[in-house]
């Protein structure tokens, strides 16, 4: 099975307020482009590939709404919180946070846990309160991944290391695979891994022989678990990433990385294209 993952992070954001969205408005963004991409996802087989499409959480209604009967678009959440509601327990006083159980309700199939930048945002969080402990993200992240399988979602569940971190990535990747999978259903995660150290502008990309290393540790780590390249899957790297046995999909997020920067459907679904082969 591929897996075919697209993060829409906050690109509802219109040009004018610093956002790269010019493809609608906002209450019809999340709509739009599911809109835009199922009819060109249905030539794929099910059966071979899925794809989910993550959006921030006020779009989920509306992105739910477009889908047609025959639709191949999965919808996922941008992340859920750590804790959950239950029937006689906690109603949802999460303030600002979104459990799983509504995360479900709203008509996801997966969610996002552990992207670099909720790493770091949690390790900011820790570090003002003057925790140090290296382990304490992947064990938060462990509970809301908990929450999301409990719930009946499938969880993508990234990992990577920095470039401080990269000389001894094997310890890092491997502490955030012991404790962020500890005593997880592994049949409903599937691993996104980013080169954090590789990931930006005038950065250098992560090549195939190191990609191929990563993945190789992944599965001999976690006893073949799948594994996507989530360092952004793209026109220009699709067929290299198709080439490399051992990993199984893509993560894409921006297509457009000149003049009018941003996601656009088309150039999503060529990139599928390219690396499916069809």
């Amino acid at each position: 099975m591929k897996h075919i993952y697209l993060n829409l992070k906050r690109f509802d954001v219109p040009v004018e307020f610093g956002g790269v969205n010019r493809l609608a408005q906002v209450q019809d963004w999340g709509a739009f482009i599911v809109s835009q991409t199922q009819g060109g996802l249905q030539k794929y087989d099910s059966a071979n590939v899925e794809f989910v499409q993550f959006l921030p959480e006020a779009h989920l209604l509306g992105a739910a709404a477009a889908r047609t009967p025959d639709s191949p678009v999965q919808l996922g959440s941008q992340g859920v919180f750590r804790e959950n509601t239950a029937v006689g327990g906690n109603f949802g006083a999460f303030t600002t946070n979104r459990p799983a159980s509504i995360v479900k309700a709203l008509g996801c199939e997966a969610t996002l846990i552990g992207h670099c930048e909720e790493r770091n945002d949690k390790k900011g969080i820790l570090a003002e309160a003057g925790v140090t402990d290296a382990s304490a993200v992947n064990r938060l992240l462990n509970k809301e991944i908990k929450c999301a399988i409990d719930a009946g979602l499938k969880v993508v569940y990234c990992i990577g290391e920095t470039a401080q971190e990269q000389p001894q990535w094997q310890e890092v990747l491997g502490e955030q695979l012991e404790t962020g999978l500890a005593d997880v259903d592994k049949s409903r995660v599937v691993i996104a891994y980013e080169p954090v150290w590789s990931i930006g502008p005038g950065k250098t990309p992560a090549d195939k022989d190191y990609i191929t290393k990563i993945a190789r540790f992944v599965k001999e780590k976690t006893e073949g678990m799948d594994i996507v390249y989530g360092g952004g899957l793209k026109a220009d790297n699709a067929q290299m990433l198709a080439s490399i046995g051992e990993i199984d999909g893509g993560l894409i997020a921006l297509t457009r990385f000149q003049g009018e920067i941003g996601f656009y459907p088309e150039e999503y679904l060529e990139i599928i294209r390219l690396y499916l082969g069809e």
